[in-house]
């Protein structure tokens, strides 16, 4: 048994049409029944609310404003949730709602409570169907972000795999719609700056993400221990394939295993502001997994409380970590490069030795 979560773009339900396919939409259904009955479980991360919505208001020429997409995600979403509440009945299958943004998995408590209620519906058998909650948010419309929120549920559930169907065979060496001898990359060990150009631009015209979203799903999912796999939704049976090994698609290793459940919302939450640390320190935090000592940050960006997560950078500006600030910013500004036993003598109080404790961090 493994837990998988499966995301469908706008390209896979329309196949091809301005509107939702139902049959197209009837065969992936019957492949994540499938799925169910041999006792995974599955959570599907679905697009299609706005176009389920142009599709109900009969297409009507609204153009690109953000209100006008919130009111067509609006209209869709109960259409969209009615169509796979009819698909899943075939196959005497419960379904559940559950509409997400990001900014419900950067807050802590909502981040359990999601956590808690996707775990609940699992347990009873019943099969979460989450979308965006774009008819209130706005960055994920301009963003196309669901790509993302996947690899966020993936890590929220504690996912074995997450599948990732469009309209593209997978990730290539080059666009294949413009160049005929482009390859198809079978297997990524790890995410490079390489990588993103060669996702280059946006996909299908249907939906809001592109192949450079996926990228960036696969490596959060990849930083929480997750394996991703981008892949055609129009491939026979692919679901049903992928889950039992079949090498179709783009397969996106995990870069590590699996984190535990504080540090996994840790690489899934926004950070606040950024520390730069000096050679030193960004060693003793990757070899030798020690807290992270003022004496070693050297710059601080942001205006951050006590508590915020933060983002670690070494002077080069790679990102290593995230963790949990144990000063504000202001504080930190006047803690860099100070020892810790000069703490009390800088502030007149102190929080402990460290800027980020080693168990308030996640290693990217």
């Amino acid at each position: 048994m493994r837990r998988i979560v499966v995301k469908l773009g706008s390209s896979v339900l329309a196949k091809g049409t301005a509107r939702l396919n139902r049959q197209g939409m009837l065969e992936l259904v019957q492949q994540v029944a499938a799925l169910h009955a041999h006792g995974h479980e599955v959570i599907v991360v679905s697009s299609g609310a706005q176009m389920a919505g142009r599709e109900q208001l009969n297409f009507p020429d609204l153009g690109k404003s953000v209100p006008a997409k919130q009111m067509l995600s609006a209209v869709g979403q109960s259409h969209l949730m009615r169509v796979y509440e009819d698909l899943f009945d075939i196959f005497a299958i419960k379904v559940a709602q559950i509409l997400l943004t990001r900014d419900d998995l950067s807050d802590r408590f909502r981040y359990l409570n999601a956590r808690d209620t996707l775990d609940t519906l699992i347990e009873h058998k019943i099969i979460p169907i989450v979308n965006e909650n774009d008819s209130i948010a706005t960055e994920e419309i301009r963003v196309g972000d669901n790509d993302n929120l996947s690899a966020l549920v993936a890590s929220v559930v504690d996912a074995d795999l997450l599948i990732m169907l469009t309209d593209q065979p997978g990730v290539f060496t080059d666009d294949p719609r413009k160049n005929p001898e482009a390859a198809l990359i079978q297997n990524i060990m790890q995410i490079s700056d390489e990588l993103y150009q060669l996702a280059g631009g946006a996909g299908s015209e249907v939906g809001t993400g592109g192949m450079v979203t996926k990228i960036q799903a696969a490596q959060l999912a990849s930083r929480s221990g997750i394996k991703s796999i981008i892949a055609s939704g129009s491939e026979s049976d692919v679901l049903l394939r992928l889950a039992a090994g079949e090498a179709i698609g783009t397969h996106i290793e995990a870069a590590q295993h699996r984190a535990e459940s504080r540090k996994r919302w840790l690489l899934t939450d926004r950070t606040q502001g950024v520390l730069t640390v000096d050679d030193g320190a960004a060693t003793m935090l990757k070899d030798r997994g020690a807290s992270l000592l003022p004496v070693g940050v050297r710059v601080v960006e942001g205006d951050f409380r006590r508590g915020a997560t933060l983002s670690v950078q070494t002077m080069d500006g790679r990102e290593i970590a995230h963790g949990l600030s144990n000063y504000d910013s202001e504080d930190l500004r006047k803690l860099c490069g100070k020892k810790s036993a000069e703490i009390v003598d800088v502030l007149g109080y102190s929080f402990g030795d460290a800027v980020l404790h080693r168990n308030n961090m996640a290693l990217l």
